[in-house]
């Protein structure tokens, strides 16, 4: 993305009826992939992005255990070195997560799923959204977007105008 253009001018808008569906989806294609004769332990979201989503996904798969696990990689829309600030419990992480499914709405470089999965190698990573650099650490995603998009995911959004992407007339 050029330095002159700001984040939102090459950006995928994400609405709660969207997210929901995509998240839906999700779930769908997850169901009976688990190893516990296709079942599922347990639902860890990433926060706080995952938490939308690995709320649809627990609910749709009907999986009553979810815990989050806290990931700080942004300031604002800036990325940082990724650190872990809360860790789910162990007993529902087990061996090494086996039988977990770990949920976040992106991956966008791999940061944070490269380091949730070095702790947890054993469960089954899942985002809503994949961009290029981080795909490789997604084992299950529903759609892709470039790396040089922004998404706006609908928590983070209030409606207002938005110039055009190739300017005024």
């Amino acid at each position: 993305m050029p330095a002159d253009r700001l984040p939102h001018e090459k950006g995928f808008h994400v609405s709660w009826d969207q997210i929901h569906r995509d998240a839906r989806a999700l779930a769908w294609r997850l169901d009976g992939k688990g190893p516990d004769n296709g079942a599922w332990t347990a639902v860890v979201a990433i926060t706080r992005g995952g938490m939308a989503p690995a709320m649809i996904v627990s609910r749709e798969l009907d999986i009553r255990v979810v815990d989050t696990i806290s990931v700080k990689s942004y300031n604002h829309q800036e990325q940082t070195e990724a650190r872990v600030i809360k860790a789910p419990q162990a007993d529902i992480m087990g061996d090494q997560g086996e039988g977990v499914l770990v949920v976040d709405d992106l991956v966008d470089t791999g940061k944070t799923l490269e380091l949730v999965r070095n702790l947890y190698p054993k469960a089954h990573f899942a985002t809503v959204y994949a961009k290029p650099e981080g795909r490789a650490m997604v084992d299950t995603y529903i759609t892709e977007v470039s790396q040089d998009t922004w998404i706006f995911f609908p928590w983070d959004m209030a409606l207002q105008y938005v110039e055009p992407y190739r300017g005024r007339d």
